[in-house]
């Protein structure tokens, strides 16, 4: 009775064996089915968040600080701390201004108009052009258009003396006649369009506010204005 007891056992005890057998060689095996692990899902979850910030990545020859201030920046700057009521805008409109002014006073010989917009030499210049105009009695009638372009090229400060170069694209209608009326130079129905580079310098210290123009250069021509 024992022995039959014991033999019962052990057939038992082997069939559990092998159950135990076959669920490890299928429960113990990675199929390439099995979902991964809580804080792999977290990684794939986080990698595919599109909300999230992403680090910045730098471009190789990125600068990624601001850019130092030119020449004429500096400059500029250098005028506003000399004289604190200097403002760019405020200056570019007075030389559109300027410019409009002694181009038309140029043409309509008014060295009145002139003189305390020029410095000396560039006074002088102007002045030989219209005695040299005068004499062949030649007549201008010149029509100012406006602008299509104003901006500061260079700056400077020496000193007291600041100085201050403006390229202008200015538009108008020049004709140039003899004493007889008939047209030397220019059509009285076409519009010019020019560039000019003109330089103007005030002495910062100075009470006076005025700047004057002290160096032109550019396409328009002294004699076909």
């Amino acid at each position: 009775m024992l022995s039959s007891q014991l033999l019962f056992i052990l057939v038992l005890a082997t069939i559990a064996g092998l159950i135990l057998f076959r669920l490890y060689t299928v429960l113990g095996r990675r199929t390439g089915n099995e979902r991964p692990p809580m804080d792999q899902l977290g990684s794939l979850r986080r990698n595919s968040n599109q909300g999230e910030a992403a680090t910045p990545v730098l471009l190789p020859g990125q600068n990624h600080t601001a850019p130092p201030l030119d020449s004429t920046q500096n400059a500029l700057l250098d005028i506003k701390l000399a004289d604190p009521k200097f403002e760019v805008d405020h200056f570019i409109q007075g030389a559109k201004r300027a410019y409009e002014m002694i181009v038309v006073a140029f043409a309509q010989g008014e060295r009145e108009t002139l003189r305390p917009l020029l410095n000396d030499d560039v006074f002088a210049a102007f002045d030989a052009v219209l005695t040299e105009r005068k004499a062949r009695q030649e007549k201008i009638e010149f029509t100012f258009v406006g602008f299509s372009d104003a901006k500061i090229t260079t700056a400077s400060l020496s000193g007291s003396a600041a100085g201050i170069t403006v390229s202008f694209v200015a538009q108008f209608i020049s004709v140039t006649s003899n004493a007889e009326g008939a047209v030397l130079q220019g059509d009285p129905k076409a519009v010019r369009s020019v560039t000019d580079l003109w330089t103007f310098e005030r002495d910062v210290k100075s009470s006076d506010p005025n700047w004057r123009l002290v160096a032109t250069s550019g396409e328009a021509d002294l004699q076909e204005i």
